[in-house]
């Protein structure tokens, strides 16, 4: 979480959020090169080999006490519940989409997720809207209605990433602990179903994490580092750095995930994305500025 009193930028805030959104902006390379494993598999390894890096995280930070005392309260499982099932929902999506080749619907999501968090304030708490959020809005629905256009329906892979994260993040800030401490008990929460679905996956006729080859066990058992490393240079680095500076450094994840889908993927640029991303990139510059120029109160 940012901090919201930090007036100036820390340098080594600056670098582990830049570490953070540039292991995020590669982080399509390692899904892609697990392709051929099963998108739910991953998944469930995802959250499997994340437990004990969360685990170590929280012993090195002296974190414990707060997840014993999350898991005796029948509210606070509850919440984290909600919580990592959208999280699941999210990462399943992402990573499906890097796998079969919509790398581009993945940054489009991560694009539109800051102006859909600012209509889900505007709906769900009331918050107003100044002039500069609502341009910002209209351009990015009219960027979607160009690419629903073209497809003759949604793109409804960059809006239910769209859609699940901005209802974790919105979820996530009424979690009254920690996010270290938080994403441990996500993770311990998902993982009874990601041993379930293992299991019946190998009953069904095998696991590649089992079959596959010594790469295979590498790049799977890798997962918990690559999803919680990003997460901890988040936090620490967000707590060095301005609101304003965040908002800016949050682009830097999906304008990597572009690049690498373009250039190294090689995935299509229709004309409707030649129209929608623009669109998209202006509506972001004009909400970032909205944000730099807000009066502080």
């Amino acid at each position: 979480m940012s901090n919201p009193n930090q007036t100036t930028d820390s340098p080594r805030g600056l670098a582990f959020a830049l570490g953070a959104y540039t292991l995020w902006g590669f982080l399509p390379l390692y899904m892609k090169a697990l392709a051929h494993v099963p998108t739910l598999e991953v998944l469930a390894h995802r959250v499997l080999w994340s437990v004990p890096v969360a685990g170590l995280i929280l012993i090195w930070l002296g974190r414990t006490d707060d997840l014993k005392v999350a898991l005796r309260s029948p509210r606070m499982l509850a919440m984290a519940a909600l919580t990592a099932g959208l999280v699941g929902v999210n990462w399943g999506i992402y990573v499906w989409a890097v796998q079969h080749g919509h790398a581009l619907d993945a940054a489009l999501g991560y694009y539109i997720n800051p102006l859909v968090s600012i209509m889900l304030g505007a709906v769900v708490l009331r918050e107003p809207l100044n002039r500069l959020q609502i341009i910002a809005i209209a351009f990015a629905a009219i960027a979607v209605a160009v690419l629903t256009w073209e497809a003759g329906r949604l793109p409804l892979l960059a809006l239910g990433m769209t859609m699940s994260w901005a209802a974790y993040a919105f979820f996530k800030k009424q979690l009254p602990i920690g996010p270290n401490q938080g994403f441990m008990l996500e993770v311990l929460i998902l993982s009874p179903l990601a041993l379930i679905y293992l299991a019946w996956a190998t009953a069904q006729g095998g696991i590649t994490f089992l079959d596959g080859s010594w790469g295979d066990m590498a790049l799977l058992a890798g997962t918990g580092l690559v999803t919680a490393i990003p997460l901890i240079l988040y936090a620490n680095g967000a707590k060095l750095l301005r609101l304003s500076t965040i908002a800016i450094l949050q682009y830097v994840s999906p304008t990597l995930i572009f690049l690498v889908a373009v250039f190294v993927f090689h995935e299509p640029f229709s004309q409707a994305k030649m129209v929608a991303f623009p669109l998209i990139w202006a509506a972001l510059v004009i909400y970032t500025a909205g944000m730099i120029r807000r009066p502080k109160t």
